[in-house]
Order: C-alpha cells, then structure tokens, then sequence
C-alpha cells in the first residue's frame, strides 16, 4: 500500500494575545505605536530615507520594553508564546534560552507593502498585531524550496496550504504570529483605508 509522509514540515505558531488585560493592552499599545511615531523624527527619517511607506522604529528605537510599559507588558506574553513554539519545534536549547534581540513599531499607510524579506541572525521571529482596518494587507509566506523548483508545475488554485508556494494569513487585533527565522515572507499592498499597525520582534539564542 502506497504511504505519504510529511518531511521537513514549516511551521508557523498563530495564538491571541489572550489574558483578562488583552483589550487594554492591545488600546495601550496602539495609543503608544502612534504617540512614538509622532515624536520618533529619527525613525521617521529612516523611513523617508529608505522608502518605508509610514512609521517604523526599526533603525532608531532598541529599547521600548525598557521606555514604556505596554511593550514591557507585551514581552512578557510574548516570552510565553515564543517558549511554547519553541518547544513545538523541539529545539534543543540546553541551558542557553530564546531571548528578545530586538522588537520595532510598523505604521504601514494605505497603499503601503513590505517587500520580501528574512530575518538573518535571529532564530525565532514573529509579529503581534495592534490595528488590522478592513481591507489591511495580510503576511505572506514563501516556501522556502521555492528556488529549487526548477521545473515543477504550478499548484492548483484549491491546493491544500502544505502544497502552495505562498500562504498568506489574514490577522486580527490581538493575533500573535511566529515563525522561524529563515522563512520568506512579505506584506502585500495595504489596501485598506486606515493604517495598520504592528509590533515585530526577533528572538535570539544566547
């Protein structure tokens, strides 16, 4: 009988931020991702400079769990998440746990995309969503063997998640996406009328 196994599966993590405090978190950190785009001028130089279409504090701000309470707040749920993931991947840590190297604000305006792109240096990455308006752009993942499929056909429209080349997942508020952090992804037009806004991270092993 002829059998088919799963090999080399990708694994992305999805959950809501969850707890009693999860709504006032999810208003805190809105009302605080639009008070440091404001202000940032360093963060919003970069993104004029480098053609970034909105806010990000990627390039000028390494330290908002430390400056302000609801990122404080939010590294401590996504501390858990990342934990459980990475038990889920069975990674063999020893003593040495994942910890958070960096975590940046996205204020992506209408007609707003992010090109793609990998997290190189880190080993768990992710992104945990404040405002998702109607319309806002999903994330969109590649499989990663895309560039060895030299001669493969297409996939049917109705294939199942596991056989596409690209899986997009749609958020909600209070989602918490991770992956692993050589995974391709990207972030299509925004084709909503508000700005979507995001919090994204990076876990290193130290």
């Amino acid at each position: 009988m002829a059998q088919l196994e799963t090999l080399f599966a990708t694994r992305v993590y999805r959950a809501r931020l969850g707890g009693r405090n999860s709504v006032r978190l999810l208003a805190d950190l809105r009302a605080t991702c639009l008070a440091v785009a404001a202000e940032d001028t360093a963060g919003q130089r970069w993104s004029r400079e480098n053609a970034y279409p909105g806010y990000t504090s990627y390039a000028s701000l390494n330290d908002l769990p430390w400056r302000m309470p609801a990122f404080a707040d939010l590294q401590r749920h996504l501390d858990a998440h990342v934990k459980r993931f990475a038990q889920a991947l069975e990674l063999d840590l020893g003593e040495r746990p994942l910890v958070l190297d960096s975590l940046w604000i996205n204020v992506l305006e209408p007609g707003g995309s992010h090109a793609a792109h990998i997290h190189p240096n880190s080993v768990v990455s992710g992104t945990c969503y404040v405002a998702v308006p109607k319309g806002a752009s999903a994330i969109r993942f590649e499989d990663p063997r895309l560039g060895q499929m030299m001669a493969a056909p297409p996939r049917r429209p109705d294939a199942r998640p596991e056989n596409r080349a690209f899986v997009s997942i749609v958020p909600q508020p209070g989602t918490v996406l991770l992956w692993e952090s050589w995974l391709r992804h990207d972030v299509p037009v925004n084709r909503a009328r508000q700005r979507r806004i995001s919090v994204s991270f990076n876990y290193r092993w130290e």
